[in-house]
């Protein structure tokens, strides 16, 4: 009675709910309920595309500026969509803003299409990805999120893959943040309306079909803590969305202000199986499946134990619309939206130099060429990576190149990286090398933001990170 007096709900009242709060740097699972019960992903779907399409990038077989032809199968695709006609292009930059902002199920598609030769053999290369990531309970048959019984997942595998897009691709995951896209005439607010409006929130990705629910990942980053939250099946955006704002009040204080740990390891790209019958809806981890798929193996389990609520924000009732239709928008969405317009769009995160190649496997041992020495080494016990936080510059092909592009940068901005120690980091792929172009040394991270920004000013692109 005290509950309902309270305006609270018990979880049991809203069978659909599963939630989840990992710590971003140490895996430790601050909150969860029914994590692990299988759920329908929706547009969530779009993290898996975007990831692969990443690692597309990274591995040089697509640039941002590369065009992505729109067939006729992929401008069918029903709203919410960019509304390219059949016969069009866009570039692989333009697909991944559409998908983050407006959720567009075309560009999801033509996306897919592009980079796998079919949105059937790419739904098969995102299961296997989903698998190689530790991802067991996840079942992928298209490329969007569109309602198909057989795509399966639960918060727990979302968490471990927002948690992968964020440590695999810091280069891209800036992209996240975006809060409004211009396409043509086209003005495109971002649906995550907790990205500009929580401190803290920089993305994931919201979702939804009259199946699922209202789902939203979302990741958050403040004073050196990092959380990513996961909530599914709310019933509707606004219950949804209070109570990931509570979740990220609540936890994100709780979460370490260690050092980051490659929580899940960098998977690598395992050819799609051939194509088959229809799979059965998954309905219990299957064991031995990583071993099977990849080397990959995860330092964090997330564990499934963690303390939950005795009750959560009170759900309101499912609105009555199309299982196909973009998330409806209140009054007070439309206001968020305009408000996001009013300031400045999020500026795009930099370009991967060309060529990139596809990051380092974890069993693969990085090499470090400190600048000082101009040595090259292997990281040991007494060779280690700058710790705190680091600003990269670009990625090169060459030592020599990233050690240039060092040398440059520095000597532009001077008094902005008088102490911090230049290095380069790179990573054995396949039998070549990538070189990353890092400046070290960083206290805390506004100091790193505060290089990076004077870096942007002397025009070299850059990101901040902790190490």
């Amino acid at each position: 009675m005290a509950m309902l007096l309270l305006g609270i709900e018990p979880a049991a009242a809203d069978p659909k709910y599963a939630g989840i709060v990992v710590d971003a740097k140490t895996g430790k699972v601050l909150y969860s309920e029914d994590a692990d019960s299988l759920r329908y992903p929706a547009s969530l779907t779009k993290m898996m595309t975007l990831y692969l399409t990443f690692e597309a990038l990274e591995s040089g077989r697509l640039s941002l500026d590369s065009p992505v032809p729109v067939s006729a199968h992929a401008a069918s695709q029903p709203p919410s969509k960019l509304g390219v006609r059949p016969g069009g292009a866009v570039t692989v930059e333009q697909a991944i803003l559409a998908l983050v902002t407006r959720s567009a199920n075309d560009m999801a598609t033509a996306l897919a299409e592009r980079v796998g030769g079919s949105e059937d053999r790419f739904a098969q290369m995102m299961t296997t990805k989903a698998r190689a990531l530790g991802m067991t309970r996840t079942t992928y048959r298209n490329a969007n999120g569109l309602p198909n019984t057989a795509q399966m997942t639960t918060a727990r595998d979302q968490a471990r893959l927002g948690i992968a897009l964020r440590q695999h691709f810091p280069q891209y995951y800036g992209y996240f943040s975006t809060r409004v896209f211009k396409f043509g005439k086209q003005t495109i607010g971002n649906h995550n309306r907790l990205v500009g409006t929580v401190r803290g929130v920089d993305g994931i990705k919201t979702g939804y079909t009259r199946a699922a629910g209202f789902n939203l990942a979302t990741s958050a980053e403040l004073d050196g803590r990092s959380i990513v939250g996961v909530v599914l099946g709310g019933s509707s955006s606004a219950s949804r969305d209070a109570q990931m704002r509570k979740l990220v009040a609540t936890y994100l204080p709780k979460a370490s202000k260690g050092a980051t740990s490659n929580l899940i390891a960098q998977a690598r790209s395992v050819a799609p199986p051939p194509a088959a019958a229809s799979v059965p809806v998954p309905v219990q981890p299957q064991p031995g499946i990583r071993a099977a798929v990849t080397e990959v193996v995860a330092e964090a389990e997330l564990p499934t134990s963690a303390p939950a609520p005795s009750a959560r924000m009170p759900q309101e009732k499912l609105a009555g619309a199309s299982a196909y239709a973009a998330e409806p928008t209140s009054q007070g969405a439309a206001a968020a939206v305009a408000a996001a317009m009013s300031r400045p769009s999020v500026t795009a995160p930099p370009r991967a130099p060309e060529p990139a190649r596809q990051m380092a496997s974890r069993d693969e041992e990085p090499v470090v060429t400190d600048k000082l020495t101009t040595a090259s080494t292997r990281a040991s016990a007494s060779q280690k990576l700058p710790e705190g936080w680091v600003v990269q510059i670009g990625v090169s092909d060459s030592k020599d190149r990233a050690m240039d592009m060092l040398e440059s940068a520095q000597g532009k901005v001077g008094h902005a990286l008088r102490s911090a120690k230049p290095f380069a980091v790179a990573v054995n792929t396949g039998g070549s090398q990538v070189y990353r172009a890092r400046f070290g040394g960083f206290d805390d991270q506004k100091s790193a933001v505060n290089a990076c920004n004077a870096l942007k000013k002397k025009g070299v692109q850059c990101w901040a990170a902790q190490q």
